[in-house]
């Protein structure tokens, strides 16, 4: 029962929403499209569901060709950030609106439907309409419908993203747990990389129409392919400085040289481009630390951490740093990285070499 997308592109007008892509989705599967807005995620998903029909290629379904296959012919549920529910329904006949089209059994209604309240914390509101409801519990009604199905693919574009903190976290948590048992394929849209890592399973990650790289999500995030990937997989985006490695030194930008044996690996003279993360940067330095000296743009104090922004020779950094930090913009600011968080990429942006402790992790 898996889903297959072979050379599928979108172009409209002239404009390529999504560049050829060969993707495989196999069934009881969580399969999370990570990127920014207008990425592709939606598009990619609307192509999947048979909303839009692909530019070229053929999508595959049981092995079976449903490329021109309309949307109501296919077994799809679909869920969006901006929930869709019927105003003059109560939650219960909202919920069991796509059963009764399917003509099952009353009581085999009636027992889907209660499980699917049960589940999304529904139950004490299931006789009210929908304008009665939260815009919490609204969504949660619109993925009760979409869930009790029982649909072979289910789409979900960024379906918490209305919720509240609370009630995400708790969704996040046992949405793969409904997912593994109903046997389906689930693709799962969102921005946030946490969300991805906290939904598991397998991982697309998008730029500009493009799916850079799909496999595991702690694969795809500890050993990203590219620095295209590597910057979407990372929030704030990864920083970026080029370094040089000549025999046995490496010089950073404009700056400090190091051993090149600081980074481990056996690397070729040449240019190339050093990435890490945010929170891989410190204020405070040791022995094996690699120094940077920059400028303090303006800080955000976020409870018990605090996001630097920072210009060193013209490129922008973020550090994510523990503590509330008072500091002041245009100061100067020294900035330590332990070489282990060092990903190190080609001029073409290729990965070169992975950070050590992810390949430990």
């Amino acid at each position: 029962m898996s889903l297959t997308l072979e050379n599928v592109s979108k172009v409209v007008g002239g404009a390529t929403h999504i560049h050829k892509t060969d993707l495989t989705l196999n069934p009881g599967t969580m399969n999370v499209l990570l990127g920014p807005t207008s990425s592709g995620k939606t598009s990619l998903m609307r192509l999947m569901a048979g909303l839009d029909q692909p530019t070229t290629g053929r999508i595959l379904w049981k092995d079976e060709d449903v490329t021109g296959q309309r949307v109501q012919d296919r077994k799809v549920a679909m869920v969006y950030q901006q929930f869709i529910n019927y105003p003059s329904m109560s939650v219960y006949d909202n919920i069991a609106s796509p059963l009764r089209l399917l003509k099952l059994d009353k009581s085999e209604i009636d027992r889907r439907v209660r499980e699917a309240a049960e589940l999304m914390q529904l139950t004490p509101q299931i006789d009210r309409k929908p304008l009665e409801l939260s815009g919490g519990q609204q969504q949660r009604c619109a993925l009760a419908r979409a869930l009790v199905k029982n649909a072979g693919l289910v789409l979900l574009d960024e379906p918490l993203a209305n919720l509240d903190y609370k009630l995400r976290e708790e969704l996040r948590a046992e949405i793969p747990k409904i997912f593994e048992r109903s046997g389906s394929i689930f693709v799962y849209a969102t921005t946030e990389p946490e969300e991805a890592l906290l939904l598991g399973g397998h991982c697309a990650t998008l730029w500009e129409g493009r799916v850079t790289q799909f496999g595991p999500t702690p694969s795809v995030y500890r050993r990203p392919v590219d620095a295209t990937t590597a910057r979407v997989f990372s929030d704030p985006p990864m920083n970026f400085v080029d370094v040089e490695k000549r025999g046995a030194m490496l010089r950073f930008g404009k700056g400090a040289e190091v051993p090149a044996a600081a980074l481990g690996g056996d690397l070729a003279d040449g240019t190339y481009k050093v990435g890490f993360r945010p929170n891989h940067l410190s204020l405070e330095g040791g022995e094996d630390t690699l120094t940077f000296d920059t400028t303090l743009i303006v800080t955000e104090i976020t409870g018990s951490e605090t996001f630097v922004h920072l210009d060193h020779e013209g490129q922008r950094w973020v550090g994510l740093v523990h503590g509330v930090r008072h500091l002041e913009p245009d100061q100067p600011l020294r900035v330590h990285l332990h070489p282990r968080h060092v990903y190190l990429f080609g001029e073409s942006g290729r990965l070169v070499q992975p950070a050590p402790y992810a390949e430990a992790a």
